[in-house]
Parts: C-alpha cells; structure tokens; sequence
C-alpha cells in the first residue's frame, strides 16, 4: 500500500450523519414551489452532479429574488435541524483518536461555514485537524480538483501523498482529478453510486483505520 502523508477527510456522510438533515432542509424549501425532492433526486442533484435546489427552481422560472429568500430560509432551517440528534458517524470518535499523531489531518468540506460550525460546536473532533477548509476558502467546488490541490498545497503535502476519504462520487472525482488516492466509505444515501475509480471502497470508518494499520 502507497505511503500516505496526509488525510484528507470529506465532512457530511463521512465524519458528520448530516445529508439526512440537509436533504429535509432542501425539500422543505423546495415544496413551496411544487417540486417535490425525493432521494433518489437529491443524491443526483447534489452528491452525483454536484448541482443543487436552485437549478430546479430556475428550471421553472423562479425569479432570483425567490430564489435567495428560499435558500436563507433553507440555510436556516439547516442549522436548526443541526441541533438535534447524535451527529458523529459510526466510529469517527475512536478512529480519529487512533489516526491522531500518526497522520497530518484536514476536512475539505463543500460545506458553508455556519452549518459546518454548528455541527461541530456538537461533534467535538476539530481538534484533531490541522486545516478545515468550507466553501468560502476556494473558487470551484467537486468535483473540481480545487478543494483538494488547496489542502495539499496549505499543508505543503504533495497530492501523492494525501489520501482521501469520501462518501460520493462528485468527492471522489474530485479526488482523482488531483492526483490523490481515495478510499470510499459509503453513507446511507450513497451506497448506489458508482465507485469504480476508487482506490478502495470500505463498510465503515473502523474499516479505515484497520486498513491504514
């Protein structure tokens, strides 16, 4: 097995269970305009083709100033459903503890920064990373490279030597394109994508820290 560096973590469906909570915050949104978002819609929207709500919206016309109410109220209700529940995936808590020292670590999340913050005010794991990177911090999101060649490139890593960890196809597109190795552990909702690329595809988090010895 190549010999890795740094660790690079995608955030919602690998560290955080919080896709469930998002894809309710966005069909919440969408409902008043008659669209109706089911799973199998969401997962390709946003997990698959890396679009999103407002492309349906705009697909029927929606004026923009609609547009950016529904997505404050989206956000909003976003946060607030981060407020409920155990967010921590299954083995994150023990897995990084166990990761921890051996390997540089950093999130690079599609996320914005005031979900990704009330998600973690509860998780409690950001001190074991280096760098945390949201949307903000760069220009174009997955599965464009960018996110990934910015981390490496902050933590002065080569691509080579990073390995990523992600649940969807858009991250591990993402992944490639930057030369790095990736290693899909799939959550709930994308268990039915394709993962073929991929360096290795896992049942879980433990699965990732026995696999990394």
């Amino acid at each position: 097995m190549r010999s890795f560096e740094a660790l690079l973590f995608d955030n919602d469906g690998v560290l955080v269970d919080t896709e469930g909570f998002y894809f309710r915050a966005n069909r919440e949104a969408l409902a008043p305009f008659g669209v109706v978002l089911d799973r199998e819609a969401y997962v390709d929207l946003f997990l698959r083709d890396s679009r999103g709500a407002w492309d349906l919206l705009r697909e029927r016309g929606v004026d923009e100033a609609a547009i950016v109410k529904a997505r404050a109220e989206r956000d909003a209700r976003y946060v607030e459903l981060l407020g409920t529940g155990d967010l921590l995936m299954p083995g994150v808590a023990d897995g990084l503890a166990a990761l921890a020292g051996r390997y540089r670590m950093a999130i690079v999340t599609s996320s914005q920064p005031a979900p990704f913050a009330a998600a973690h005010a509860r998780a409690g794991i950001l001190h074991h990373f280096e760098l945390a990177l949201t949307r903000e911090q760069y220009a174009h999101s997955k599965p464009d490279p960018e996110p990934y060649f910015t981390a490496a490139r902050r933590l002065g890593v080569p691509p080579a030597r990073c390995l990523v960890i992600e649940d969807s196809e858009r991250g591990l597109r993402a992944a490639r394109s930057a030369g790095m190795a990736c290693w899909i552990v799939p959550s709930e909702l994308t268990r039915a994508l394709s993962f073929d690329s991929a360096d290795a595809v896992l049942p879980d988090f433990g699965a990732v820290v026995t696999r990394l010895g």
